[in-house]
């Protein structure tokens, strides 16, 4: 969470709202926040920061852990219809990749702005070649796309 609070003005910027949830207790947020993260972000938490006890939201959204009593970090995109667009899961040794919520949150705009005749392929960037679904591109991917630019 500390690399979206001190990066959330790129989030913003995109129009894009944070919400951070955990089953902790808002006072413990407060704690963390007054001792950890006010240390690495100046001006601590630029968003929300919601308690989940019990576990009920985290729960709904497949990342409550009933053996330890806490939420599995996990991230999700929600398009303004509340519809969740992508999931990303991971267990705490690993940390997540910041410029990758900024990518598909890019990727998913783009999308709904072309009410989806543009689609973005794997490891699609802005300004990088999109794709128009139809009869013309089927069977026909490997003429407009390469994997390995997914990798420029």
């Amino acid at each position: 969470m500390s690399a979206v609070a001190l990066k959330y003005n790129d989030l913003k910027k995109l129009g894009v709202n944070v919400l951070a949830m955990s089953a902790d207790s808002r006072f413990s947020h407060k704690v963390w926040h007054e001792e950890e993260l006010s240390k690495m972000v100046k001006g601590g938490m630029p968003f929300p920061m919601l308690s989940d006890a019990g576990g009920r939201i985290g729960s709904v959204y497949g990342v409550y852990d009933d053996a330890s009593g806490v939420n599995i970090r996990g991230r999700f995109l929600i398009d303004p219809d509340g519809i969740i667009q992508a999931v990303e899961i991971m267990t705490p040794p690993v940390g997540r990749n910041f410029s990758e919520l900024i990518r598909q949150a890019q990727a998913f705009q783009l999308v709904r702005k072309t009410k989806g005749q543009e689609v973005t392929p794997a490891g699609w960037r802005p300004g990088k070649k999109t794709l128009k679904p139809g009869p013309d591109l089927v069977g026909k991917v490997w003429t407009k796309w390469k994997p390995e630019e997914a990798f420029e």
